[in-house]
This record gives structure tokens, C-alpha cells and sequence, in this order.
């Protein structure tokens, strides 16, 4: 990792010395080349001396470990990538928190927006943020790149319609959640058994989207969904909830739930009883310490995106998944632990790569094309990230659709469940490791 890094630093500063050589005998006007795009959504103009800016858009006051690893993520793959060509710094400016809600979006939008000279955004973290940020955002002629928003209402169907969100000029490096809908509806159905699930969902664009892709799969798979419960956030009336559900005796319980609500939902289980026998079910949006360190979470299945990344590396910075976490680690004193992290890093690259081939050096500025940002995100294929292969349909997913299951055993050392993958699907080929009687 040393010597890569020795080598690509002495490459950006060797670049930098000839560029500003190039610069003082006012030669490099057209010093590399075409760039991308028709300056359609207009140009910004950096200029000697100042940075490209970019901005993190994410959820950073969650409970538990981990709040800033997205951002941190972020950081790192600007450190990583170096300047833009060799002589532009690249700056995110001040973290922009999503609060993961839809009231919030517009506000964090606005913050976005506030320099002008912004290009593009990472995030935002939750979904349903990005249902009322994006609009603002694309308008302006800036990307967004999540790498964690999931709901399939924000890109397509999967099968060419676009969906109730879609915008151009939105992508992410996070799956689809129709993928994990169905990876979670096949383990129940075809791997352990259930017959009959009930779901709970919170009635927004993440928690829903991902409800109803399992719903519609299950149902696909032969199974029945004999309740489909939306309970409000705080909600008091979760043992009534659960009474009902009790009442029709489902075989298995899917609650793709926040943190939060279902950590809640979770302990209301364990104290109701009745569920003794029932295959309990979550998704990514508890995946974390948070709810894995609960004395009540133990035995839950999670599903979430798949973690191993083998000996992926981003071909932007050479970086696989462990020097990546070992210099996360020597940054802040502690290795990443949300799920999406090196789909961040991966959004980064994609989106500063996006930078590079859409600008040019012009008397000395760097013109960048907003358009040609979006032309190349556009044409991404075979795109190689930490997270594997990255390729962008005409929606905007570039994920994978790569999704695991673990099972929960231990409250008392979530690492260990993290490895403890029951599970793979991919939109290829869907695998089962699963032991469980």
C-alpha cells in the first residue's frame, strides 16, 4: 500500500510541477483535451488556487457506533483520489446531516445549494430524504451518488419504468430494493420453509418500498401475507399491533423497520410472547450496533448488502477493501461499521472520475461541464469499486443487487454475527448457506 501511495503522489506532484510550468507560458488552454458534455446545465469555473467542492449528505446523529462513517468514507476516497487533474484540490465543505425525513429534505437540499460552485452530492443516507432533497438538487444541474438509499421508488421497476421518484441526474452505488425483497422472500419461502408471513412497515419511501418488494416476491414465490401492518414511528400501540398479528398465527414476522422504531418494535416482541416459534425477520435498516448490542435482538435474522468484498479494488485509487479500512482506521482511530461505507468510497470515486472527464484546463481555470458530469455517469460500465463491478442503467442503479442474510445469535459480540452469513443472493444466482432446522 506504501509504495502505491508513494508512487501516485509523486505522479500528482510531478503533474502539478509541469502544469504550472505549462500554466506560466500560457500554453495549456487546451492541455487535456475534450471534456464531456454540451454545457447545457451551465459550467462552473474553478480557478487557480481554489477547489472543486463537492458535499456529504447524510444521517450522522444516530445512536450507537459509526454516525460519521459515511462522511468519513467520503473523506478518504478524496484522499485517496488526489487532485483533479494533479492540480485541482478536491473540498466537501461542512457535512450536510439528512436527518433521514422527508420534512428535512428541502432544508438540506438548500444547504447543498448554497455554494454555487458545488458539483455534486454524496447521498443523501435515508430514502426518504431524498424524495423531497433531490428535486431541488437535480434541478440545479448538480448528481447525486447515494450509497445507501435503497427504495426502488427512487430509479425503476427493474424492468424499463421509471419509478414515482425517478430524476435524472440521481444514482447510487447502494442495490435495489426489489432485489433484496426477493432475496428475502426466496430464504423464507424456498430456504427455511414460512408459509405465511405477516409484515410491518413504517409507511415511507424506504421502509414501505422494501415491505412491498417482499410482499409482491413472496407472493410470486407461492407464499401468503396474511397481515400488512403500517405502525407510525413512537408508536404506542405496538403490543396491539402484535396481538393481531398473533391472532394469525404467521409462521414468519418481516419487519424492515429504522433503527429506532425497531429496536421498539423488537423488545415488544420478546415481552408479548407468542412469537416463540415464529422466524423473525429485519432488513439493513437495523444493521448496526445500536439494535445488534440488544439483549432482545438475538435470534433475529438481518438482511442487508452483501459484505464481502474478496479482493475487489477501486480501480481509481488501487484501494481493496482492507487497505481502505486500514487507513479509515489510522484517520479516526476506529474501522468503519455502517453497512454502506465502502459504497460511499465507491460514489466518491465514481463522482470525482465524473469530474475529471467532464472538465479541461483553460487559461488556467478548470471549466467544469455539469452535463458531461452526467453524461459520464450515464455511460458507467464495468465500473471496478471496492464494492465490485458498478455499472449504471437508465435509471440510475449502479449497485450490484448483491444481498446476504445473517442470523443475530449473540447480542454480546455483533461482530461475530456479522460473519455469520446464512444467505447470498445475487440477481444471477441466489445461494444458500443456511444450517437451520
Amino acid at each position: 500500500m506504501k509504495t502505491r501511495d508513494s508512487k501516485r503522489h509523486r505522479f500528482a506532484a510531478t503533474t502539478s510541477i509541469l502544469l504550472a510550468v505549462c500554466l506560466m507560458a500560457s500554453a495549456c488552454s487546451d492541455a487535456d483535451g475534450p471534456a464531456l458534455g454540451d454545457r447545457s446545465l451551465g459550467v462552473i469555473t474553478i480557478r487557480p488556487g481554489e477547489a472543486v467542492q463537492i458535499r456529504s449528505l447524510s444521517s450522522f446523529d444516530i445512536p450507537g457506533a459509526g454516525p460519521r462513517d459515511y462522511i468519513n468514507a467520503v473523506e478518504l476516497a478524496i484522499e485517496d483520489y488526489g487532485p483533479i487533474h494533479g492540480a485541482f484540490a478536491v473540498e466537501l465543505g461542512d457535512p450536510i446531516n439528512d436527518e433521514c425525513t422527508a420534512e428535512d429534505g428541502p432544508q438540506a437540499a438548500q444547504a447543498v445549494l448554497a455554494d454555487a460552485s458545488t458539483v455534486g452530492v454524496i447521498g443523501s443516507s435515508c430514502s426518504v430524504t431524498a424524495t423531497t432533497a433531490a428535486p431541488l438538487i437535480t434541478a440545479a444541474g448538480l448528481v447525486m451518488i447515494s450509497m445507501s438509499n435503497t427504495s426502488p421508488l427512487l430509479t425503476s421497476d427493474l424492468a424499463g419504468t421509471p419509478s414515482q421518484h425517478y430524476l435524472t441526474g440521481y444514482y447510487r452505488t447502494a442495490h435495489n430494493d426489489l432485489y433484496q425483497g426477493e432475496a428475502v422472500a426466496d430464504f423464507l419461502h424456498d430456504t427455511l420453509g414460512p408459509q405465511k408471513v405477516a409484515v410491518v412497515h413504517e409507511g415511507d419511501a424506504y421502509t414501505e418500498g422494501l415491505a412491498q418488494a417482499f410482499r409482491s416476491a413472496f407472493e410470486r414465490h407461492g407464499g401468503t401475507i396474511i397481515q400488512y401492518i403500517k405502525i407510525e414511528s413512537g408508536t404506542t400501540d405496538v403490543a396491539e399491533v402484535l396481538t393481531r398479528i398473533a391472532a394469525g398465527e404467521p409462521d414468519a414476522l418481516f419487519f424492515p423497520l429504522y433503527q429506532d422504531t425497531g429496536a421498539d418494535f423488537m423488545a415488544t416482541v420478546r415481552q408479548h410472547g407468542g412469537f416463540e416459534d415464529t422466524v423473525l425477520v429485519s432488513a439493513d435498516g437495523v444493521l448496526h450496533y445500536s439494535f445488534m448490542e440488544l439483549d432482545h435482538s438475538g435470534g433475529v435474522y438481518i438482511s442487508g448488502p452483501d459484505l464481502d468484498f474478496g479482493d475487489n479494488s477501486n480501480q481509481a485509487t488501487g484501494m481493496d477493501a482492507e487497505q481502505a479500512t486500514e487507513r479509515f482506521t489510522h484517520n479516526t482511530g476506529a474501522p468503519p461499521v455502517r453497512a454502506f461505507w465502502a459504497h460511499a468510497y465507491d460514489a466518491t470515486t465514481l463522482l470525482l472520475d465524473a469530474v475529471t472527464a467532464a472538465s479541461r484546463v483553460e487559461r488556467g481555470k478548470l471549466v467544469i461541464d455539469r452535463e458531461g458530469i452526467r453524461q459520464y455517469l450515464d455511460q458507467v460500465a464495468n465500473y471496478q469499486g471496492i464494492i465490485g463491478d458498478i455499472t449504471c442503467d437508465a435509471f440510475g442503479d449502479c449497485g450490484s443487487g448483491r444481498i446476504s442474510i445473517i442470523q443475530h445469535l449473540d447480542p454480546s459480540n455483533p461482530d461475530a454475527s456479522w460473519d455469520n452469513v446464512v444467505y447470498r443472493f445475487s440477481p444471477q444466482s441466489p445461494t444458500s448457506t443456511d444450517t437451520h432446522e
